[in-house]
């Protein structure tokens, strides 16, 4: 034959399996109707291993491991669909629907008080003017503890503070810190970061010997770092901080990996620009409330959940994205402090707040899993 004919018997074929997938779904939609008026959960665990395991032996050897994939996929729309048509409201997404409707015509505040790490200068501060448009009083406090600290004690409406970084990955301790904390994420930005080596005037190449930075900004550097192998890199609290160590310090022979915005703060000379490794290094901002804020445009949400230790539970996870249409632009997975090799589970959602895929998903979710946090829904300054 040929591929013509070929392909048209693939036609038929699929008019055939979209025919009967579509009435599977009726059915699943009147076994939704019945587990709702008997009060039945969606899952039935038994009735799916059984399912799969019959699947399994009645397929040719060379098939079954794709028949089984196919119907699992099968089964996880059926249950995604069954799961919207009983969805029914809860706490988190009642708690949605009332932030939302409670700044549908706002927008961010124009003079809030926002908490940075570091001191001024620091890549969080310049994060911060651009979010509030340097409109906002910055409070500087000494690690992203006291910043995650001063927004739940209320001393401050919101907190900047670095997420993630194209060249290095993710700031591992915001993480651990997310599961300490209750916040909201309100916004979020995405920050070209320009590293420079800094000195003050009349200090040349070849004097340095120590030099200053965080360990992102280390990290980030690694390679031009190289081209000082006599000299000691000592890690600080901030890039900021490290312009000003060097611009107070009676040292000739130090230098700091620093922003251009602190040269000219500190008084210092740009003895080396742009020294990141890659040219497209760009650090991921987001700004924190103690109180949920949900404001207009909202169209990327955060989660974190811990999920039964069981294998193949985070992709029964995956797998309801995937059965709802949402793309996850990110994952990430850190152990949890008081239990021995589990993790809790980091995503980032991208729908929109106003979608019914979104509220079915949280719905699920924060019914679903062991334990889940919702951190908040908003929209991202590139």
């Amino acid at each position: 034959m040929s591929l013509l004919e070929y392909r048209n018997q693939i036609d038929e074929l699929d008019a055939k399996l979209l025919k009967l997938f579509e009435d599977r779904m009726v059915l699943a939609k009147q076994i939704a109707d019945y587990k709702k008026e008997n009060n039945m959960a969606v899952l039935d665990s038994g009735r799916e291993r059984e399912k799969l395991a019959g699947i399994t032996n009645a397929a040719k050897p060379d098939m079954a491991e794709y028949d089984r994939n196919l119907f699992t996929v099968i089964m996880d729309l059926s249950k995604a669909y069954q799961r919207r048509l009983n969805r029914v409201e809860n706490t988190v997404t009642e708690q949605i629907k009332a932030a939302i409707d409670a700044n549908s015509n706002k927008m961010l505040p124009k003079h809030p008080v926002v908490a940075c790490q570091g001191v001024e200068g620091a890549y969080s501060q310049i994060a911060a003017d651009k979010i509030f448009q340097k409109n906002a009083n910055i409070v500087y406090l000494q690690n992203f503890e006291g910043v995650f600290a001063a927004v739940d004690s209320g001393m401050c409406r919101y907190g900047v503070l670095p997420l993630e970084n194209s060249t290095a990955g993710s700031v591992t301790r915001i993480y651990d810190l997310m599961m300490k904390y209750n916040f909201y994420i309100v916004k979020s930005m995405r920050l070209k970061v320009e590293h420079n080596l800094l000195v003050k005037e009349g200090v040349n190449e070849e004097d340095i010997k120590e030099i200053f930075s965080h360990e992102q900004a280390i990290s980030q550097c690694s390679e031009f770092l190289k081209n000082y192998p006599n000299a000691k890199v000592t890690v600080v609290e901030n890039t900021a901080v490290a312009a000003k160590m060097v611009a107070s310090s009676d040292r000739m022979d130090v230098a700091a990996i620093s922003s251009r915005d602190c040269a000219n703060l500190y008084g210092l000379k740009i003895l080396k620009a742009t020294v990141q490794d890659k040219g497209n290094n760009f650090t991921r901002f987001i700004c924190i409330s103690k109180d949920m804020e949900i404001y207009p445009g909202a169209d990327r949400t955060s989660i974190m959940m811990a999920i039964n230790h069981n294998p193949g539970e985070l992709y029964k996870i995956l797998s309801r994205f995937y059965a709802l249409g949402i793309n996850l632009t990110k994952l990430e997975s850190r152990p949890m402090p008081d239990r021995n090799f589990e993790f809790m589970f980091y995503f980032d959602l991208e729908t929109s707040v106003y979608s019914e895929e979104f509220i079915q998903i949280v719905s699920d979710l924060s019914d679903s899993c062991e334990q889940f946090k919702y951190l908040g829904s908003y929209s991202e300054i590139v």
